[in-house]
C-alpha cells in the first residue's frame, strides 16, 4: 500500500480502475501521478455481467479511501460511456451499458470511461509522433495517438490477422496456453512487422500481462512498459486534450 499524501499537496485525487478479463485493479492517484493509496485488485467475477462487476469495484474504491473523480478503462469499444463490445468478457451482456454511469450512481463521483489499452497508452507514451500501444494479457487491446491525441474507438484487436483469426485470437491469453510461449512470439514478431508497414508507427509500446513473457529481439521503436500503466494513466484521462474523447462528434485527431 502506497504511503498517505496529504490532500493539499495531491490536488484533485484520480480513482484509477483498470478492467481485465482476469482482474480487476484499482487505486488512487495524485494528479502528478504518484499513488496516493493502494493499487489493489480482486479476480474478475465470472461470468463477468456488469452488475457483479460494478458491484466488486464500488467494493474495490471502498478499500481506497477519499477521492474526487473516477477513470476506468474497459477491454472494449466504448462511446459515450456506453459500451458497445466486450470481446473478453461478453459482450451479449455488456453491449449498451452504460458503466459510467452506474459507477457514478453508487460512487457519487464524476466518470470518464475509455479502452483500456487507451488508458494504458495515456500512461506511456511521451506525446510526439504517432504512438502505438498493444496490451498483451486475456485479449490483445490497442490504442493509437498523433502528438499525444488518441483515436478514440479504434479497435484493431478485432482485424483479422488471418482469415479465420483476430489479433486478439491470435495473441491472446488462450492462443499463449494452446500455442506455447515459443510459439507465441514467433506471433508477435509476426504482428509486429504488419502493424509497422500498415501504420508507421514512431514508436510502439507493448504492455500488459503478458508483456513478460516476451523473448525476441525488439526493434529500436519498440518497448516493453510496466502494466501498472493502466492505472497511471488514468489521471491524464481527464487532461484537457482528452476531451474530445468524451464527446458525441466524430472519432477524430483534429482539435
Amino acid at each position: 500500500m502506497a504511503p498517505e499524501v496529504s490532500r493539499a499537496a495531491a490536488g484533485p485525487l484520480t480513482l484509477a480502475i483498470d478492467i481485465g478479463g482476469s482482474h480487476l485493479k484499482a487505486g488512487v492517484m495524485t494528479v502528478s501521478g504518484e499513488m496516493a493509496s493502494g493499487p489493489v485488485r480482486v479476480k474478475t467475477p465470472k461470468p463477468a455481467k456488469p452488475e457483479a462487476v460494478v458491484t466488486s469495484l464500488v467494493a474495490l474504491a471502498g478499500q481506497l479511501g477519499s477521492f474526487d473523480r473516477i477513470s476506468m478503462g474497459f477491454p472494449g469499444v466504448v462511446r459515450s460511456d456506453t459500451i458497445l463490445t466486450a470481446p473478453n468478457l461478453g459482450t451479449p451482456y455488456w453491449h449498451g451499458f452504460r458503466l459510467g454511469a452506474a459507477i457514478a450512481t453508487h460512487l457519487k463521483k464524476p466518470v470518464r470511461v475509455l479502452n483500456d489499452a487507451s488508458v494504458q497508452g495515456l500512461g506511456v507514451i511521451k506525446g510526439r509522433g504517432l504512438e502505438c500501444v498493444l496490451t498483451m494479457g486475456t485479449g490483445m487491446g490497442f490504442a493509437l495517438f498523433q502528438d499525444g491525441r488518441i483515436a478514440p474507438h479504434f479497435e484493431m484487436s478485432q482485424h483479422p490477422i488471418k482469415t479465420d483469426e483476430t489479433y486478439d485470437q491470435y495473441l491472446g491469453e488462450a492462443a499463449l496456453q494452446s500455442v506455447g510461449a515459443k510459439h507465441w512470439n514467433k506471433r508477435l514478431r509476426k504482428a509486429i512487422a504488419i502493424l509497422e508497414t500498415v501504420i508507421n508507427y514512431d514508436t510502439l509500446y507493448i504492455g500488459g500481462g503478458n508483456a513478460k513473457l516476451i523473448e525476441l529481439p525488439l526493434p529500436s521503436k519498440v518497448k516493453t512498459v510496466s502494466n501498472a500503466a493502466g492505472i497511471t494513466g488514468g489521471v491524464r484521462l481527464w487532461d484537457e486534450r482528452m476531451d474530445h474523447a468524451f464527446d458525441e462528434a466524430p472519432a477524430s485527431f483534429a482539435a
